[in-house]
């Protein structure tokens, strides 16, 4: 066995860790180091120059060691790294902050709020509302998707408590019906040899043809193969000018070529048991909230370098971005006379 440096662990070549732990305290140990990223990131792209807003000029600006701040050399004018993103007026420490993003990102199922109040040391309230805040940022995004595109139905929630599922399925009651599931549509845009593929989900607006094409139309451009399985409501996609191929799954018939919708499908269980082995029951209200955390998870799961934490915080940058002035370049201007 090769010697190893105890005191500075490295990750290990086969694990298939992209950002481990031991990584994420060397970056930022302390809140120091955090709110310096946040300057570096948001304001002077990796140097100390910027463009002070009094003087109007590129000027030095400094962190003052008592607050979050960093002042201009030659005005005092303050910025403020975390105004406009979700640590702004938080009390918690931006270690713990970046922590939790952290341990947020690096499970592949999600991580509850009460296990953050456990990681953090924090009151359960103050760990809900950052687990509530870093979440927010997961939303889905309204690109268009073309090429192959499964679409199918899922519901999530309990059984229905007067009704086995045997007896169900015995009167042949449509599945969902009966039961306190809410339904749920989903998208999955196949990859290719350059892109990775990508899902898009959504609380059912109805529970008819007109709802589940709706969803299609709004998500998916014109003249798209689209594949479903035997569900009555998809045969109007046709009509509406998309190439439409399904498998009938009550026939067992579950691949027919390139027709499928196992890419949806995996989705499905992946999030069933995700939401089942984390949170265990989740609201309707907050439903969709949860279905945007694991389309953001499935979407960038291939991300390089740092990998998921590095999108999460590019989530937590671009919330800030539109309220920033526009960075200029790192050359300091001459002072006048």
């Amino acid at each position: 066995m090769p010697p190893v440096n105890r005191n500075n662990p490295r990750r290990a070549g086969s694990s298939d860790s992209r950002y481990a732990v031991m990584e994420f305290m060397r970056e930022f140990p302390d809140d120091a180091a955090c709110l310096d990223y946040l300057w570096r990131t948001l304001y002077s792209s990796g140097g100390r120059h910027y463009l002070c807003p009094k003087c109007d000029e590129m000027r030095t600006f400094h962190r003052v060691q008592s607050r979050p701040l960093y002042s201009c050399a030659k005005c005092g004018y303050g910025i403020h790294p975390t105004a406009g993103t979700i640590f702004e007026k938080s009390s918690t420490s931006l270690h713990l902050w970046f922590y939790g993003i952290y341990l947020m990102s690096s499970t592949r199922c999600g991580i509850s709020a009460k296990q953050l109040e456990r990681e953090l040391g924090v009151t359960y309230k103050t760990a809900w509302r950052m687990f509530n805040k870093i979440r927010s940022l997961l939303t889905q995004d309204e690109t268009p998707f073309d090429g192959i595109v499964e679409v199918d139905e899922a519901y999530i929630g309990g059984q229905a408590k007067w009704r086995s599922p045997a007896r169900s399925k015995a009167k042949g009651v449509r599945r969902g019906s009966g039961t306190i599931k809410t339904p749920v549509v989903g998208l999955a845009q196949r990859g290719d040899n350059e892109n990775s593929g990508k899902v898009f989900v959504t609380l059912a607006r109805g529970n008819r043809a007109p709802d589940f094409v709706g969803h299609v139309m709004q998500k998916v451009l014109p003249a798209t193969t689209v594949y479903t399985d035997e569900t009555p409501k998809a045969e109007p996609l046709e009509k509406w000018g998309y190439h439409h191929g399904r498998v009938n799954h009550s026939q067992k018939v579950y691949v027919s070529g390139d027709v499928h919708t196992n890419t949806i499908e995996g989705f499905w269980a992946l999030t069933k048991g995700g939401i089942g082995g984390v949170y265990h029951s989740v609201s309707t209200k907050h439903l969709q909230s949860y279905l945007d955390e694991y389309a953001f998870r499935y979407n960038n799961r291939d991300r390089v370098g740092r990998g998921m934490f590095t999108a999460f915080m590019e989530r937590v940058i671009g919330e800030a971005e539109p309220r920033l002035p526009a960075p200029v370049s790192e050359t300091p201007s001459v002072e006048r006379s």
